[in-house]
């Protein structure tokens, strides 16, 4: 049987929360909590700051800070030409159920 490292069942979940409990005790619970949330806080509003100076710096530079979405909207418009091109090479072919 193979195991999937990142799915996990409930009762791995309970048996992990029942060490927790024992390790830490339940009043120190929230405040880990609390805790990892303030730093994981700390951490996302660090990555905007690091996106914002970029994009501000590229701006500066003259640099397309849009080059993905127009990267992605040419590609879809090379797809949409391509599907195009195959309805009509093949014609209207439907299926019979």
């Amino acid at each position: 049987m193979t195991a999937l490292p990142l799915f996990i069942s409930g009762t791995e979940i309970a048996f992990i929360v029942f060490i927790l409990v024992m390790v830490f005790g339940a009043d120190k619970i929230p405040e880990i909590a609390r805790g990892l949330g303030k730093g994981m806080r700390i951490i996302k509003d660090a990555t905007n700051d690091i996106k914002t100076e970029i994009t501000k710096s590229a701006e500066k530079h003259g640099v397309d800070t849009n080059l993905p979405s127009s990267i992605t909207s040419d590609i879809k418009k090379e797809i949409d030409q391509v599907k195009e091109d195959i309805d009509k090479a093949t014609g209207s072919i439907k299926r019979q159920r």
